[in-house]
């Protein structure tokens, strides 16, 4: 069976739950658009590489996702609830706080496949667009001293 943890790294086990329960495929194609990303960004100026790295400071990720929908749909369901006087609408709730639950132990419950096709990426995710932005734009001299091209700085933060 194959290991559908396959990062940008090649490492089966970073211990990111979620890409663990992600298909290979879908991965890929999320690392595959941060690749591009970067590499567009390789001969841009550093204002607009800040401004991305900005948008990335800014951008939700897979538990932020979950939990504001989770505690949306259970504050709705308690609502209705309680303005109908029907407790039959407890069971959103009783069906979407198990979910986030199941999240939180074993980092992953039933939206997870449809967010993660969705775009939605982990913090893992994020930070490494970010990292790998940071050393095109000179902030780490180990790094840049050497990598010039968006692929370049790509293998260097995965090392």
């Amino acid at each position: 069976m194959e290991n559908r943890n396959e990062s940008m790294t090649g490492n089966a086990d970073d211990g990111d739950h979620v890409r663990e329960s992600t298909s290979s495929e879908i991965n890929a194609r999320l690392d595959r658009e941060m690749r591009e990303r970067v590499e567009s960004y390789a001969a841009r100026d550093d204002a607009e590489i800040g401004h991305r790295i900005e948008e990335l400071e800014q951008e939700w990720d897979m538990e932020r996702v979950l939990e504001v929908n989770a505690s949306a749909l259970a504050f709705t369901g308690v609502s209705l609830a309680v303005a109908s006087g029907n407790k039959k609408w407890l069971i959103i709730p009783g069906i979407v706080l198990p979910f986030l639950f199941q999240h939180a132990v074993q980092g992953w419950c039933p939206p997870v496949p449809l967010f993660r096709r969705l775009g939605v990426r982990t913090r893992q995710e994020i930070e490494r667009e970010k990292y790998a932005l940071k050393a095109l734009r000179g902030d780490f001299e180990h790094i840049s001293s050497g990598a010039t091209s968006g692929d370049a700085v790509m293998r260097a933060v995965e090392a």
